[in-house]
């Protein structure tokens, strides 16, 4: 009997087993319907509610007599203005979209540099304005492009007078019981016929004084009977005689930069320049991968602060002359997405710092590109610096950031 009933116990489990078994399969198909069912819903409310568009701010105009530089109006995209040669910005540079659907700052506008404002006019002059200059109505007994010189009493300004080197016996021959003289080129009479002499004709000052065309691009020096042009230290003179050409004193090994620092050549000089990368903070921490590039150490998969920091930091030298005209390009940033991976789909471009960040804007070139741009001329000499940055995003989700560090060397000269 005993046997009989652990056979019948047997039969019992497996019966329940089976039982179980169905009540899982059905289960299992109830789950699947019902995740199916949530699915199909959630796609259909989807297409219902389109995602609200982005906010956005009212559109900018240039100002009278300036530029503008942005065209995209969505919240945290900045609009840069700047004034046309001759006039001075008032307002704000550069106006950022805020959420709230309006702009920062003050509307900008290009007021009239006066050229008369700093009254250049000595000795009782009056100064008319003009287009980019002025010029100056002297009294009677004052002459000069801004009434300096006494018109009756002063020597001619383009002679030399009180140097004998400059002067010369003038070449004289009889003809037809007359005695005619005459000079040598790049020399003047000076006196009466009878006892004249020969004065040096000063053409640096005959040139500056008739608005002539500009004989040297740097310095001119007046010599007996002629001229010569002179280039500051850190240039030389070109074959033309006029032309100023920088020396590069690092490619020629001239600099007196230790090992550990990079000879960067600026107009007339150089500079040594020893890049460093930021020093550790929290989680965030840097290495050196190249004189000029950072790379961030890996960051803890929790650290939100770690992960938004920069992934790269890269350091930028450029000299400059001084007054360039703008807008002129800068500086360019790119992404490359390694080989077998997804790349980023879009970038941002901004100012992340630096010192005279007016000067400056930020532009996209194409799709993977940013430039930027000098939209305000600077006048050396000077250092500038302008930090920028690119944010990579995949999907609008953040991937990386990374930092260029430039430095601009603005020379003294425009050459």
């Amino acid at each position: 009997q005993s046997c009989l009933s652990r056979q019948q116990l047997l039969a019992a489990i497996r019966q329940m087993q089976q039982l179980l078994k169905g009540q899982e399969t059905r289960f299992s198909e109830g789950l699947r319907a019902m995740r199916s069912r949530l699915s199909t819903i959630h796609a259909s409310l989807a297409k219902a509610a389109p995602e609200p568009p982005a906010a956005s701010c009212p559109a900018l105009q240039a100002p009278v007599d300036g530029r503008k530089f942005g065209t995209k109006y969505l919240v945290d995209h900045e609009v840069h203005f700047a004034c046309d040669p001759g006039f001075q910005l008032l307002g704000s540079s550069t106006r950022m979209c805020q959420a709230n659907g309006t702009w920062t700052g003050q509307e900008p506008r290009c007021a009239e540099i006066s050229e008369c404002s700093s009254s250049p006019c000595q000795n009782g002059g009056t100064c008319l304005e003009g287009l980019n200059h002025f010029k100056c109505l002297c009294p009677p007994q004052w002459t000069g492009t801004t009434c300096q010189y006494q018109a009756q009493t002063a020597p001619p300004t383009w002679s030399v007078t009180d140097d004998p080197a400059f002067s010369r016996q003038p070449r004289c021959a009889q003809i037809a019981q007359t005695q005619q003289c005459s000079c040598d080129p790049g020399f003047h009479m000076s006196g009466t016929a009878s006892n004249g002499i020969c004065q040096d004709l000063n053409e640096c000052e005959v040139y500056q004084q008739e608005g002539g065309p500009r004989l040297c691009a740097h310095a001119c020096v007046n010599i007996p009977g002629s001229f010569r042009c002179s280039c500051p230290a850190g240039y030389i003179l070109l074959g033309d005689g006029k032309s100023c050409e920088d020396i590069d004193e690092c490619s020629l090994s001239q600099d007196n930069c230790t090992s550990g620092s990079t000879c960067i050549n600026t107009g007339g000089g150089f500079q040594c320049v020893t890049p460093q990368c930021p020093p550790a903070a929290g989680n965030i921490s840097y290495v050196k991968t190249s004189p000029f590039q950072c790379e961030r150490n890996p960051c803890p998969a929790e650290s939100r602060s770690c992960h938004q920091a920069p992934k790269t930091i890269s350091f930028h030298y450029l000299p400059l002359p001084s007054k360039l005209q703008t807008p002129a390009p800068l500086f360019r940033m790119a992404t490359v997405a390694a080989p077998g991976r997804l790349g980023p789909d879009s970038l941002r471009f901004g100012i992340a710092g630096g010192n005279n960040r007016g000067h400056f804007v930020v532009q996209r070139s194409d799709r993977h590109t940013g430039e930027l741009l000098l939209v305000q001329s600077l006048q050396g000499p000077r250092t500038i610096h302008v930090d920028v940055d690119m944010a990579e995003y995949l999907d609008r989700v953040f991937q990386a950031k990374h930092l260029s560090k430039i430095t601009l060397f603005v020379s003294a000269y425009e050459f």
